[in-house]
């Protein structure tokens, strides 16, 4: 084999498997619905239970994580998440009426 020739796909690294990210909807004490990207959202709605994280939930506590999505990649949570973040509250209502979170947690396992 000539030096300058490409080795062949079997002596190639496999590439590293793309981490999947997350876009979710927390409902707040008061109705309203937060939208945010994780790579772990159950993680992250822990974190903002506890007070930590968003801002938004100072005034208003987390109390339930009402809708996720999986996404390829951060990229693609980003837009999705500037998407839903365009839609009408009764929109968003109607993408968490339609999620079970145990349903998503069983499909992660």
């Amino acid at each position: 084999m000539n030096i300058s020739e490409t080795p062949s796909a079997e002596t190639e690294p496999a590439a590293p498997a793309v981490k999947p990210w997350f876009v979710y909807l927390v409902r707040a004490a008061n109705g309203a619905l937060y939208c945010g990207i994780s790579d772990d959202p159950q993680r992250r709605f822990a974190s903002h239970q506890s007070g930590k994280g968003a801002r938004f939930f100072h005034s208003s506590p987390a109390v339930a994580l009402v809708y996720v999505e999986a996404c390829r990649d951060k990229g693609e949570a980003l837009r999705q998440e500037r998407l839903i973040k365009k839609l009408r509250k009764s929109a968003k209502e109607t993408l968490a009426a339609g999620f079970s979170l145990e349903a998503f947690a069983a499909g992660r396992k």
